[in-house]
């Protein structure tokens, strides 16, 4: 029996210990590159490219000032737009059949540049203008005299026929759906009319671009070179027409 017990003992000894040294972990791959592109995406979140991202700080009075601005926009907006500026007038009767606006305004300026005289017209009109000062007249007057100030109009809503005619068909100024354009105003005080710009060197170029930029936003577009009534200005309505715009 004490045989088989230090047998049963020198067994347990030998399960129970382990190797005089166990294996150790190896050492873990250098972290410096590691480290290096964290510290990198840390500079990233705090400047460089990242910091060109965040928006610009604004003052609190500046921030007044702004919703201030858009509120008076807002305010004297029509036709659903606060770059259309004016009051809205309603239905406008005609004097002679065929004439009257069902749902006038009447506009003082379209996207920061004034009209000379209030003009009455409907907002398909005010719209189809605010589209050509944005895309054609503003942009091709931006070199000129600090760019365009104002736009001078010849006529809007009149109830009368066209040319001014004792009879024929009524014009579409007697509809709401027409301005005549005869000059330009720019920032410096400056002036370019049609009747003398159409064919001047420092003007022409501009002026028979924004004549032709028209065709598209107006039904009708009429210049110096259409007849001896347009000879001093620009006549743009909305009238469509089944073969599109008619332009001249």
């Amino acid at each position: 029996m004490k045989r088989l017990a230090l047998i049963f003992c020198a067994m347990a000894t030998l399960s129970c210990a382990g190797p005089d040294t166990s294996q150790r972990p190896e050492a873990r791959p250098s972290q410096t590159a590691d480290a290096t592109i964290d510290r990198s995406a840390i500079e990233n979140d705090q400047g460089g490219f990242f910091k060109s991202l965040r928006p610009a700080f604004r003052s609190p009075k500046a921030i007044r000032q702004q919703r201030q601005q858009r509120a008076a926009l807002a305010a004297g907006s029509v036709c659903g737009d606060p770059s259309i500026q004016g009051v809205v007038i309603g239905s406008v009767p005609g004097r002679i059949g065929g004439c009257g606006i069902e749902n006038a305004v009447s506009i003082t300026s379209v996207s920061g540049v004034s009209l000379s005289t209030k003009s009455k017209m409907d907002c398909g009109t005010a719209r189809a203008l605010r589209s050509w000062v944005d895309k054609s007249a503003k942009p091709a007057l931006s070199r000129k005299g600090g760019g365009l100030r104002e736009i001078k109009v010849a006529a809007h809503y009149a109830c009368r026929r066209r040319n001014n005619s004792k009879t024929g068909k009524i014009s579409e100024h007697g509809k709401g759906r027409a301005i005549d354009i005869s000059a330009f105003r720019l920032k410096d005080g400056s002036e370019i009319t049609v009747l003398k710009g159409w064919n001047a060197r420092k003007s022409s170029k501009a002026l028979r671009k924004m004549h032709a930029d028209a065709c598209g936003p107006f039904g009708t577009v009429l210049g110096p070179k259409a007849n001896r009534f347009h000879l001093d200005h620009f006549h743009f309505d909305t009238a469509r027409y089944r073969s599109g715009s008619y332009c001249r």
